[in-house]
């Protein structure tokens, strides 16, 4: 294992994070912020509690997990991408550097940021609601494995996207929309039968439910099923990023 290869890569993306503080960190932190006044206060003055739980502390797992995914994916994929845009991919690949060392480099410092992203918005949120993690072991697994996904998801994207148009599309039409419809603001029991049997089919409902879970323990599905379908997800994106380098797709011409 190149030690030097995976911190020369992490640290050159964790330093690209201090150069753009006010996208990578500061605009999420404000957008997510935002959420909390307008949907905490419209919404909040209607749903009081869910299962117990005030309306304002119940979407805080979901706006966690909302601004979690679509960071992971869009750190990830930026980072993979630019280097195949300027052309120095092809210098990365021919030095002796093995894929998984590439993939450790780039997807650790996507999920770093992520995990760091999210910590401060589950601090921020304490000003607005009162917290309770009631399993903060669970808490942070969840936090952790869903970033690590959703970062090799985005590496994925990042190889597969020709031009930065490309990079937009998959967070913005697929992963925002399967977060607002996966439980986020709500709970899919309160839906009825055929729409909750249609939720059960959106993968992000059991990263929602999982992480919930761990601070109110209510759930939406089963904790069980919820870590081991993100444990699939995770097995599956790792298997199409080693597809990937054995065939050369998009990184060797």
């Amino acid at each position: 294992m190149n030690i030097h290869a995976i911190k020369s890569i992490y640290y050159f993306e964790m330093s690209r994070t201090a150069r753009t503080i006010m996208q990578s960190i500061i605009s999420p932190v404000v957008s997510t912020s935002l959420y909390f006044v307008v949907f905490g206060s419209a919404i909040g003055s209607r749903i009081t509690e869910i299962d117990g739980v005030s309306y304002g502390a119940f979407i805080v797992p979901g706006l966690v997990m909302l601004s979690l995914l679509t960071q992971s994916v869009s750190n990830a994929s930026f980072g993979i991408y630019f280097p195949r845009f300027t052309g120095t991919i092809y210098e990365l690949l021919s030095a002796p550097i093995s894929p998984l060392e590439i993939v450790i480099g780039y997807v650790g410092a996507a999920a770093s940021k992520s995990i760091v992203l999210g910590s401060i918005i589950l601090a921020t949120a304490g000003f607005f609601v009162p917290l309770e993690i009631a399993h903060p072991f669970w808490m942070l697994t969840f936090l952790v494995l869903t970033s690590i996904t959703f970062s090799l998801l985005g590496f994925i994207i990042g190889i597969w996207a020709d031009g930065f148009e490309k990079l937009q599309i998959v967070p913005l039409l697929i992963i925002t929309p399967l977060t607002f419809l996966g439980g986020s603001f709500y709970s899919i029991n309160m839906l009825p039968p055929f729409w909750q049997t249609v939720s059960l089919f959106n993968p992000v409902v059991y990263l929602v439910s999982g992480f919930r879970w761990s601070f109110y323990e209510i759930s939406d599905v089963g904790v069980g099923v919820s870590v081991a379908m993100t444990g699939v997800f995770l097995v599956l994106c790792l298997a199409i990023i080693s597809w990937m380098f054995k065939t050369g797709y998009r990184l060797k011409n």
